[in-house]
């Protein structure tokens, strides 16, 4: 059996015990997620495209900076609500059972943009190397993404079992 948040599940595939959807429909850090996240991905999309400009084109390079600036403050305003939000809805800062492999690879997603931060800052590798890091930082992002719109869908599947295991 999993646990989180000290109540078993009932069924080991639930993301969430009925107490904690609670908490999560409850929660105004879910709708703080729900804003931010399309908000992170548009910031990529416009981001992503500046980097690969500055890589093609060679110009740029100081507005594909600010971008990924910008996309990396939004993914620290994201991780720090997320991870209250799961503190709130499974009583765990970060790694909640649910959510432990989403987690493990935000840190990657965080690690890699901190380093183009560190880079930019202390003005250590070319700016190709530097955009290359944001690159790769955004590969990670894509995946994570992923992982993420996975366990909303799952989530969303779960509730409509729900609902219609009441309604029978």
């Amino acid at each position: 059996m999993v646990k989180g948040a000290g109540h078993e599940r009932e069924n080991s595939r639930a993301l969430y015990t009925a107490e904690e959807r609670q908490r999560r429909d409850e929660s105004i850090w879910t709708v703080v997620q729900g804003v931010l996240a399309p908000v992170q991905f548009l910031v990529f999309l416009v981001s992503l495209g500046l980097v690969l400009r500055a890589l093609t084109t060679g110009e740029g390079a100081f507005a594909a900076d600010v971008s990924i600036v910008i996309k990396t403050l939004v993914l620290y305003t994201i991780m720090i609500t997320g991870s209250i939000w799961e503190k709130v809805v499974f009583g765990k800062w970060l790694f909640a059972p649910a959510f432990f492999w989403e987690d493990v690879f935000s840190m990657l997603v965080l690690a890699l943009h901190t380093i183009y931060l560190v880079m930019l800052l202390r003005g250590i590798g070319t700016t190709e190397q530097r955009l290359l890091v944001a690159l790769a930082g955004y590969g990670a992002y894509v995946i994570n993404a992923g992982q993420f719109l996975w366990k909303l869908r799952m989530a969303r599947l779960e509730g409509n079992s729900l609902r219609q295991a009441v309604a029978a």
